[in-house]
């Protein structure tokens, strides 16, 4: 236990110093819990074996969001949707795996094991994994990447592997459905991703849903892309996500270096923010855990002002460890350059939350080479942060502190100049300002 929360909060330590404002924990790598779930079993990746709850007793969740919002970061919970059972096992399957209650949702594919998206249960299981989540934690976000159905996996005679649906199938058509095979699996990721959307904002309209999808939607969207056809092959219309507002935040995995003339990341990003019909919020996925591999630092950083120029509200890395470890100097260079102020969350004003009223803001002067301040944040709708402004002379301070900041102190036997003006700015939990509270020098 120790020495995992010693990693979590160096994990959580490393957003800080780098100014990262969110941190996406992946907390259901295979339908198995990295929490405390009654629906699916503790996770191997934290005991070593499934089902075996670590010892001793903690929530690795519940920890994460504690420090990350002790830090001034949001948490959000990241899922692999519909991947059952990943390759890389650590012990054998428990008997409360869904493997074992329920076999009947669960297709074999390739060295993995699925839950069929097409089987109504299975989708409706998920939901209830996600609404669990969302309902029992303090997370700002909840996050599905693009595992709804399989990568293609090509078989050692060439051939591609078959996803084996066809009793879900034939039970939809049985039933009257219509949609050709193709379109009917398209259809139940969608009414999954729609579904998913409508309940975590009816539970808590603050908590942000994210996706993160494969980069391309098809080939030739832009003209000259090529890749992978995520509409014909994953079954996954992202662009229809987008079109409906199906998420708060929007991901592509722009993933590929710069200097790609099939896979460009300045017109597939401008592709998607075309397409963003509903103005969600374009966060591009980096993968900066490619650094050293398949190119140089200033590939990222070069992606980080393109994406400023057009249109994206931040960024996505994968992954952690690559800023934790430094690949190319990145997370040094990122808080001296890019990074040099701390940025808020940008704000989903579309979210149905309350705007803060001004905090109350008391001073008092024990002394006259000191200043103390306390506010107090209005009871009408929960503070995710403050920005603390401070005026000197012409000049105005800002800085961005969790909701458990509520006091400051300036002394000048400390070297602090007093300032002539505060101004306490609350940011609610959709990521809207309110009023600021506001004290001057009289």
């Amino acid at each position: 236990m120790a020495r995992q929360q010693a990693e979590l909060r160096a994990l959580l330590d490393m957003a800080v110093r780098v100014r990262l404002n969110v941190v996406i924990l992946q907390v259901r790598p295979s339908a198995d819990a990295l929490y405390a779930s009654t629906l699916e079993p503790w996770s191997e990746y934290l005991s070593g074996r499934m089902g075996q709850p670590p010892n001793p007793r903690w929530d690795p969740l519940k920890f994460a969001c504690d420090e990350a919002h002790a830090r001034g970061l949001e948490l959000h919970a990241w899922i692999n949707p519909f991947r059952a059972r990943y390759f890389k096992t650590v012990s054998a399957v428990s008997a409360d795996h869904v493997t074992q209650r329920n076999p009947r949702w669960i297709v074999p594919f390739g060295n993995l094991f699925w839950l069929d998206p097409g089987i109504p249960e299975a989708r409706e299981h998920v939901l209830r994994v996600a609404l669990d989540i969302v309902e029992r934690y303090d997370v700002d976000g909840f996050h599905v990447d693009d595992y709804f159905y399989p990568y293609p996996l090509r078989l050692p005679d060439g051939t591609w592997q078959p996803f084996l649906d066809g009793a879900s199938y034939n039970r939809y058509r049985a039933e009257g459905g219509r949609l050709e095979l193709g379109d009917w699996r398209r259809d139940n990721v969608n009414q999954f991703v729609a579904t998913l959307y409508e309940r975590i904002h009816r539970a808590k309209p603050w908590v942000k849903v994210g996706i993160s999808p494969f980069g391309i939607w098809r080939p030739g969207f832009p003209p000259g892309t090529k890749g992978l056809d995520q509409y014909l092959l994953l079954y996954a219309d992202a662009r229809l996500w987008l079109h409906r507002g199906w998420c708060d935040y929007f991901a592509p995995q722009l993933y590929w270096p710069l200097g790609r003339s099939e896979q460009n990341f300045l017109e597939l990003l401008r592709w998607w923010e075309q397409e963003n019909q509903q103005g969600r919020l374009l966060t591009p996925g980096l993968n900066s855990a490619k650094i050293g591999d398949d190119r140089q630092v200033g590939d990222t950083l070069n992606q980080i002002r393109i994406a400023r120029q057009n249109g994206a509200e931040g960024e996505v890395f994968w992954n952690a460890s690559s800023l934790l470890r430094n690949f190319g100097g990145l997370a040094a260079t990122l808080p001296r350059e890019l990074f040099a102020q701390q940025a808020l969350v940008p704000p989903a004003p579309w979210l149905k939350v309350p705007v803060p009223e001004a905090p109350e803001i008391n001073a008092q002067r024990p002394r006259s080479e000191v200043l103390a301040l306390s506010w107090k944040a209005s009871t009408n709708t929960p503070v995710s942060s403050f920005v603390l402004q401070q005026r000197v002379g012409l000049r105005w301070l800002s800085e961005v502190v969790p909701p458990s900041v509520t006091e400051r102190t300036f002394d000048r036997r400390r070297g602090l100049i007093l300032p002539e003006e505060v101004r306490v700015v609350p940011i609610n939990r959709a990521g809207v300002e309110g009023p600021a509270g506001m004290w001057q020098n009289e």
